[in-house]
Order: C-alpha cells, then structure tokens, then sequence
C-alpha cells in the first residue's frame, strides 16, 4: 500500500470510529491575552504559558500567548469570551468589575474574576534628553504619547490627566502609539516624552535610554497623593536608580500592580492546573524574566486583587494554606 493509500485507509477507519485518538479529543486550547511583545506583560504571560505546557500530557492544556493591545483590551475580550486569561493593571481589573472609568460605557462584569497579582507597575514617564523636561508639568504643550487606546497604560494617562485639571489639547500633540513604538518615536525626535505603565527593569523602558539617553522624570505632587489616598489599587514607588543608563538618582512615582485574570465561566480545573503550574513551578517561574524575581506567593493571592477570587484558583491556595 502507497502512502496515499495509507492516509486514505486511516482517514476512513478515524470516520469510522474504528481509531480513536483519546489525547487529542481531551486536549483544551487556552488563550493569554498579554500587551506588547517588547512589554512585561508579553513575557509574564510566556513564562505562565511556558510552565502550562510541561504538563500538558497530564491536564490536556495546552496555552498560548497572544499580544494585544493590552490591559483594558484584555478585560473586554475576556468579557467577550475572545480570551481565556489576560494580564490587566489592578485599576483596570477594578474599573472593569465595577463598570467605571473606561468600561462605564460597556458597563460592569460582574463575572471578571482574579487569578493572582504579580509584579508592581510604576507609571513610568520618559523624556527626551533636549525636550528640556524636569517635571510633569513641563509637557504642557509639548508632543506627548498617553498610549494607545485598549491599554491600560492610556487608561491611566487619562485618570493622571483628570486628577490634574489637564484635557488632552493641553499637548500640542496626544500621540497614541503603542508600547512597542514609543521608545523609537522618542529618540527619533518624533515625540518629547511619554507615560508608560510597566515592571521594571523593561526592554521598553532600556532601549530608549540606552539609544538617546532619554530621561525618567518623576510623578509627584498633590494630584497624585490625592490619587493614592483616594484609590485603594494606587500606591508610591521608586524606580531605583542606576537601573537604566543616563538615570543614576532614584525617580519617585507612582503606580499600580500587575494582575492575572479570568472570566468565571473558565472551568474550575483548567484555573486550577494554571495555578498549579505556576506555583508547582515558582522558582522556574520568577526566574523566567527580572521583573518577577521579587515575587511572593503571600502577597500575589492578595494585593491588588479587587475581583472575586476564582474557585479554581482559590482551592489550590486553600491546600497550600495561602488563604482560608
């Protein structure tokens, strides 16, 4: 029998019932929106997906990394049921479960639920070395990226904006470039600065300072300490300094954390055996990129998760005794 033939008769005998391929029929595909490839959140998401799929002989799960547009995108196409997991900041998961901020038009979900947090997330602003930019408040009228619409990052931008009387017409130009094209647009003399949320240390955040010697400048001052006292997912940071070149002292700022979430409709035992694979595997896992290395499984069931808990993510803290 010829190698046609053979496709052929194996193609008839599956028809047929006569060959059953039990690993395949058991085999479930999900899903982990992330952000930019460049981005934190597109590495966090690898290394969750990375863990998934050793064990995929076991569970049946086999996970993939889709980047996107980022936190508020991820929130909407899991509402949507277009993702199964994504990465989303804290303020994102709290306005998406409530129904506010960005997601007051869509309206509230109330079956968003969270899975852990991860690493912290300062509001990172960076500034052209000849924009002639110390503060904030020096871009007033200058050319500013506030991040493309869907992203966290945007969503931010606009609340930031809010707390301090400024409209977008107060920059001479709002350019809404992605995470994955700020940085060229900086050095490339396109833009003088932009706001960016993300873990450090980020390529996103090296590149620019390495290529033109781009400056981090500080978020401080009463709007933002009214942000922090008002919003629970809000809190100080510090971008240590000598972390990136050209940016030796310490930056002060502010921001959020990053955090993993699902829809309640995802079945208890595909959360659970994520959770499992990336806590089975934690050392594996914070090693997997620089900005998971502080990582605590104490405070990753806790801070910054403003939805829900899962079942399926929380019966696995409940056998490690993480929660009662």
């Amino acid at each position: 029998m010829n190698f046609r033939n053979s496709v052929f008769g194996l193609g008839l005998a599956m028809l047929a019932g006569s060959i059953s391929l039990p690993a395949m029929a058991q085999q479930t595909f999900i899903t982990v929106g992330t952000g930019g490839v460049t981005g934190v959140y597109y590495a966090a998401g690898g290394a969750i997906c990375r863990l998934v799929n050793k064990d995929r002989a076991t569970h049946g799960l086999r996970c993939s990394v889709e980047s996107t547009g980022g936190s508020a995108y991820n929130a909407n196409a899991i509402k949507a049921g277009e993702l199964d997991f994504g990465m989303a900041q804290s303020d994102v998961q709290y306005n998406a479960l409530k129904g506010e901020g960005a997601f007051a038009e869509g309206g509230a979900n109330d079956k968003l639920r969270a899975v852990f947090s991860l690493h912290p997330e300062p509001f990172t602003v960076l500034a052209h070395p000849d924009s002639g930019v110390a503060a904030f408040e020096d871009f007033k009228g200058k050319r500013f990226n506030v991040g493309n619409p869907g992203s966290g990052t945007r969503a931010s931008a606009e609340v930031l904006l809010g707390a301090l009387g400024w409209t977008m017409a107060d920059f001479s130009l709002a350019s809404e470039l992605k995470a994955d094209e700020h940085g060229p647009a900086l050095c490339d003399g396109k833009i003088d600065g932009f706001f960016y949320g993300v873990g450090h240390p980020s390529a996103n955040i090296q590149d620019p300072t390495t290529t033109c010697g781009a400056k981090l400048i500080p978020l401080t001052g009463e709007a933002v300490d009214g942000l922090v006292a008002k919003f629970p997912y809000y809190a100080k940071a510090t971008i240590p300094g000598g972390l990136y070149n050209a940016n030796p002292d310490d930056v002060e700022t502010f921001g959020v954390l990053a955090t993993f979430i699902v829809s309640a409709d995802t079945p208890d035992d595909t959360v659970y055996h994520v959770v499992k694979a990336v806590f089975d595997n934690f050392d594996e896992f914070k090693a997997l990129h620089p900005a998971l290395t502080g990582l605590t499984p104490e405070k990753m069931v806790a801070d910054g998760l403003s939805a829900p808990l899962h079942p399926g993510a929380a019966k696995y803290y409940k056998e490690k005794g993480w929660i009662q």
